[in-house]
């Protein structure tokens, strides 16, 4: 079996309707309206804590893997795999990633891959995937059940066929899983079926089971389980950062950061430029600033982040760069005070100018934000 990584302040929103709901004699809440909440849930989630089992079974074989896993979603989270019989990631591994490095430890080997990102966007991959069961997926309620001691109810969903292929976006996992294709044969000709179960309470998934099946066969079925969920509760300090083992190789990959600040004031000693002083709307507020030094190819970058505090993954950038990285001719042209700039549409929306020496982008991951005015801010410092 292979992995694809481990990817990926407010209140809990309550299920309006689903507290309460004890079966036949009453009217099931809506799936979809589940669905609508559970991504709500996550939408305003600051921590989340849990003990979780994951189980893949073909006709040749079973692997469970038990992992301690802790989150602040978008971008930070711990992974201690605590039992395994998966070859590939051994009881005793270890990933803690934050906003700028991911530690990889494989006890085995003795190493550390140790990762720098500083300027990843992060994206809140739970969140877009039950968008997805919301938006593409017939969905069905198939009652309730308890798991772990918690009632929850039992989402069916059924993806469009062009949607079936050899990965799986999970949901409770947090990460993309690869179905080996091995076993599976061709994914055209197989039945595939998604179940969600939704915890009443909290309103969030707390189970999945993903089954592919060939004329009724079992061909490859994963399950994982939250168990011992905690959501929106204090996490230890120090969670989300990596100490390697003593004797442990460190093996390094990605820009290195010249420095991650936490002020505009603190970050600009270390940049050859002045930085802007951008007006950003409410309720965006700064929330580190990253310098990457590569004065061979592209000289210094700065990037400027702003996240809003009450809502997961809302998030605009500022880059200054001493080297242009956009191409204008595959662009949309636009202006801002008389000022030639250029439009990126798309997943992440985008403004591109140049001034004198320096190029700037502004982006965001959300439609609407008022980039040009953010621009005009800013012109030429």
């Amino acid at each position: 079996m292979k992995r694809r990584g481990f990817l990926t302040a407010g209140a809990v929103v309550a299920l309006a309707g689903c507290v309460g709901y004890t079966g036949e004699d009453d009217e099931p809440p809506s799936s979809e309206d589940l669905v609508r909440n559970a991504i709500e849930t996550r939408r305003h989630m600051s921590s989340l804590e849990a003990r979780r089992v994951m189980t893949v079974e073909t006709p040749d074989e079973t692997v469970e893997r038990v992992e301690r896993v802790a989150r602040r979603p978008p971008a930070k989270q711990r992974i201690e795999v605590l039992e395994s019989t998966d070859p590939d990631v051994p009881a005793g591994s270890v990933t803690v990633t934050n906003r700028a490095t991911t530690w990889e430890y494989n006890p085995p080997a003795e190493t550390v891959d140790k990762q720098y990102h500083p300027n990843k966007v992060d994206t809140d991959s739970t969140r877009l995937v039950l968008e997805t069961l919301l938006e593409d997926h017939r969905l069905s309620h198939d009652g309730t059940e308890t798991i772990d001691g918690r009632e929850t109810h039992v989402i069916e969903t059924q993806p469009p066929v062009e949607d079936i292929g050899p990965t799986i976006d999970l949901v409770v996992g947090d990460t993309t899983y690869v179905v080996p294709l091995r076993a599976t044969g061709d994914l055209e000709e197989l039945d595939v079926s998604r179940t969600v179960w939704i915890d009443d309470a909290y309103g969030y998934p707390v189970k999945e089971q993903n089954t592919i099946s060939d004329d009724g066969e079992t061909r490859h079925e994963l399950t994982v389980t939250y168990e011992n969920l905690s959501i929106n509760e204090p996490l230890e300090s120090g969670t989300f950062t990596y100490e390697p083992p003593s004797g442990a190789t460190v093996v390094t990959d990605g820009p290195e950061p010249k420095g991650v600040f936490d002020s505009l004031a603190a970050a600009d000693d270390a940049v050859p430029y002045t930085l802007p002083q951008p007006d950003v709307p409410e309720p965006y507020v700064l929330d580190r600033v990253t310098v990457v030094e590569k004065a061979d190819r592209f000289g210094t970058t700065t990037t400027l982040w702003y996240n809003d505090p009450n809502v997961i993954a809302k998030e605009l950038f500022i880059a200054v760069r001493e080297v242009q990285r956009f191409r204008p001719d595959a662009l949309e042209e636009t202006e801002f005070d008389g000022r030639t700039a250029y439009r990126r549409d798309g997943r992440i929306q985008s403004v591109f100018w140049a001034c004198d020496d320096l190029n700037y982008e502004i982006s965001s991951l959300i439609d609407g934000e008022p980039l040009l005015g953010i621009a005009s801010s800013i012109g030429c410092p």
